[in-house]
């Protein structure tokens, strides 16, 4: 089959929707398809926020790099949508696309239904983080478009039930419609470190916490900080390893100077995916805050990596990690049980190296891309020939206020 994959981010963009593009991607040209990337990207001073820039090749898939002009300037994502659809086309007349698949509901998500209105091929849309989570609560305009895609893609892939469970609440969209996809990791790339062996730590005077991910508040990063400040008040010499970059940045700074943290914090700035194994060996105990997720990839490189986890009881976490089963899950912005089940895991080591254990087997044997890879061509497959639903419509001329237009970046 010739797909077109068309992506919100793709690295060199530090994100989980560039890792599972890139191992996606792999997966289809290994099972021999021909495969075209078209990929939004920043550039200017709005890539230090994501560490973006254009889409770095992939041997073996055509890669096009769109840069979202409209986006960065004045939020006008529909004129990026515009563009991205015009390069779907003048590609498709070189040589016919037999599926268009889309990361993320919108903006990406309305440019490959367009597409297919334009080109005749069938569409797949993948919900993958925001877009499921709030997009379409922040104003009416966004709310149309995401009804346009759910209703009316011809297929739309989530990560876990939870995850279509909570798009189902907001925004009435039958749960029939979902096509539920888990996340994947490559069990080659992440290992567990050398020594010490899995659930151990290396330095019990002084036990390192990783965080590494998107450096955002609703990742719950500013809890851990707390948590950490908590932890160091009751005499425990912890110290913090915070991984990655994001639109909060400069707020982890200054909490960590606020709490005093100065000397127990490492802000460890962007890591390429090839660099990404070695960050996880940093860590005694990986945290994950968070306050939902679609699947995370950080929490599959977690277990993959061998390290005990600390998260939270939340939509897209509940779906692969279970209490005292390969986790301890507390709830979110609970800085007070962060502290206390980081405590837990610290002061009983049989119960680190169980949980740690558990998830590493977990992550070898449930979470495969070769899996993922094949169960997502046979959805191209079941749609390959068929006519797209072009019943949808969305005017985003004149589009309401919204806080994604305003600041575009935390979309």
């Amino acid at each position: 089959m010739r797909v077109c994959f068309i992506s919100r981010r793709f690295f060199p963009t530090i994100s989980g929707m560039s890792v599972y593009a890139l191992n996606l991607l792999r997966q289809l040209r290994d099972q021999g398809h021909d495969v075209v990337l078209v990929s939004q990207h920043y550039g200017g001073e709005a890539a230090t926020v994501y560490g973006d820039g254009p889409p770095m090749e992939v041997p073996g898939i055509e890669t096009i790099g769109m840069e979202s002009v409209g986006e960065q300037t004045t939020g006008d994502f529909e004129a990026d949508i515009e563009a991205i659809v015009r390069v779907v086309e003048q590609k498709h007349r070189e040589k016919p696309f037999d599926v268009i698949h889309a990361q993320y509901a919108y903006p990406t998500g309305l440019a490959a239904l367009e597409a297919s209105r334009r080109t005749g091929a069938p569409n797949v849309v993948s919900i993958q983080g925001g877009d499921g989570h709030w997009v379409g609560e922040c104003c009416g305009t966004h709310r149309e478009a995401m009804h346009a895609v759910l209703d009316h893609a011809g297929a739309v892939l989530i990560g876990s039930d939870s995850f279509a469970r909570e798009v189902h609440g907001r925004l009435g969209t039958d749960l029939a419609r979902f096509t539920i996809v888990p996340g994947a990791v490559n069990v080659e790339r992440f290992r567990p470190r050398p020594a010490p062996a899995v659930g151990g730590v290396a330095d019990e005077a002084a036990p390192v916490l990783l965080y590494h991910g998107r450096v955002d508040r609703r990742k719950g990063v500013l809890d851990l900080l707390d948590a950490v400040r908590l932890l160091r008040d009751r005499g425990r010499a912890v110290r913090l390893a915070v991984s990655g970059i994001g639109p909060d940045v400069d707020a982890v700074r200054e909490r960590v100077d606020a709490l005093g943290l100065g000397g127990a914090v490492d802000v460890l700035g962007i890591a390429s995916y090839e660099e990404a194994p070695a960050r996880y060996h940093l860590g005694d105990v990986f945290v994950s805050p968070t306050y939902m997720e679609g699947f995370s990839n950080t929490i599959l490189e977690a277990m993959a990596s061998g390290l005990p986890i600390v998260s939270c009881e939340v939509v897209g976490v509940v779906d692969c990690l279970q209490d005292d089963r390969d986790a301890l899950l507390v709830a979110p912005e609970a800085p007070e049980q962060l502290a206390a089940a980081v405590e837990r895991l610290l002061d009983d080591a049989p119960l680190r190296e169980r949980l740690a254990q558990t998830a590493l087997d977990e992550a070898r044997t449930l979470y495969s891309w070769r899996a993922r890879g094949e169960q997502i061509a046979g959805v191209y497959r079941s749609l390959q020939g068929t006519a797209p639903d072009n019943g949808w419509t969305y005017d985003g001329s004149d589009p309401d206020p919204c806080v994604y237009r305003e600041t575009p970046q935390l979309l």
